[in-house]
């Protein structure tokens, strides 16, 4: 396939539509690529976005990206996202795809960039087989920069959970006044639990503010679900806002693409760590997600690593591998043009 026949252009807001349209359709399909989400932290990223087209004017590829805050003269796919990487429809063919990112390359080294931090969604995310950009990238020179490890469930084939993760999950259950509850409400007063347990264990804060995690559920309100463990009687908490804050001990957010279930922002106060209150919500969502296994096949707990892999928290893995997760991983490659 002639190179030439396939340019790159930068996206524009007016193609806002387009962009989204494409995104719901293709084989690496995530609500994280919509429009609505990137640029929900414009203000932090300079967007570098590109759309890729063939001769014929169709569309090829999308390549959401920004101009890295790290480094001069360098593009991230994407640097304020978990992954990126070229978004690829189901008949769009594996020359097709180098063709498409020599044309991106081409694009950035005309407009003056030296090099592309590119973050391939990992396979559990792809509706259909889609690891053509790693084979164009291999041939293009990259290599790889980060490797990350997350914990997973393949929930068609879930492996049991620890003895010490059902002990705790018993102990849980033995706690009668027990509730999982969610919905928008309840946002302000996790937001405070889980901003008040990252400062103390982690002398950190959200990377979303309470302003932005509000807004993308709002915009989201199918895809990104919020759910905390309280104590107490449903009563109480409807007739006294008081009383939830005081009786949510636990939660997490999850974010639902079609093939995952991914976790986010996970936290307890000392009561909840005391009674077990994330095992018991874990084995809830889990058991849960099997009943969807056919439509989500994949739970997963998100990375355990720290400065790009080089540390693994090992406390932080034990928790998520008794509950039978393994390792998937999270790459990124370095292309410098």
């Amino acid at each position: 396939m002639a190179h030439s026949d396939i340019k790159a252009v930068r996206y524009e807001t007016i193609f806002q539509p387009v962009w989204d349209e494409y995104v719901r359709k293709a084989r690496q399909s995530s609500f994280l690529f919509e429009r609505s989400f990137m640029d929900y932290h414009a203000d932090r990223f300079t967007d570098a976005s590109l759309i890729v087209r063939n001769a014929k004017n169709k569309i090829l590829a999308l390549l959401p990206a920004c101009e890295s805050r790290k480094e001069e003269k360098c593009i991230e796919s994407h640097g304020g996202l978990t992954y990126g990487g070229l978004l690829l429809m189901p008949e769009t063919t594996t020359p097709e795809v180098e063709a498409a990112l020599a044309a991106c390359i081409s694009y950035y080294k005309e407009q003056g960039y030296s090099s592309l931090i590119y973050k391939p969604l990992p396979y559990i995310y792809h509706a259909y087989p889609a690891q053509d950009d790693l084979y164009a990238l291999t041939r293009q020179g990259a290599r790889l920069y980060t490797r990350s490890v997350s914990s997973v469930i393949d929930l068609r084939c879930p492996y049991k959970f620890s003895t010490l993760r059902q002990r705790k999950v018993r102990k849980a259950l033995s706690q009668t006044s027990l509730q999982m509850t969610g919905g928008i409400d309840n946002l302000p007063t996790y937001w405070n639990l889980l901003d008040q347990v990252l400062q103390e264990h982690h002398n950190a804060h959200p990377v979303h503010t309470l302003g932005e995690l509000h807004l993308l559920m709002k915009a989201f309100p199918q895809q990104i679900e919020l759910c905390v463990v309280t104590l107490g009687s449903s009563a109480v908490q409807q007739s006294n806002q008081d009383a939830v804050a005081e009786q949510v001990v636990a939660g997490c957010i999850l974010f639902h693409t079609s093939q995952v279930v991914h976790v986010q922002y996970i936290a307890a106060n000392d009561q909840g760590r005391q009674i077990g209150a994330l095992d018991w919500l874990f084995a809830q969502l889990i058991e849960r997600s099997r009943s969807h296994s056919s439509d989500t096949p994949y739970f997963d707990f998100g990375t355990s690593t720290e400065q790009g892999g080089k540390i693994l928290n090992e406390g932080l893995i034990f928790q998520k591998e008794g509950f039978g997760a393994r390792a998937v991983c999270y790459d990124a490659y370095r292309l410098d043009f």
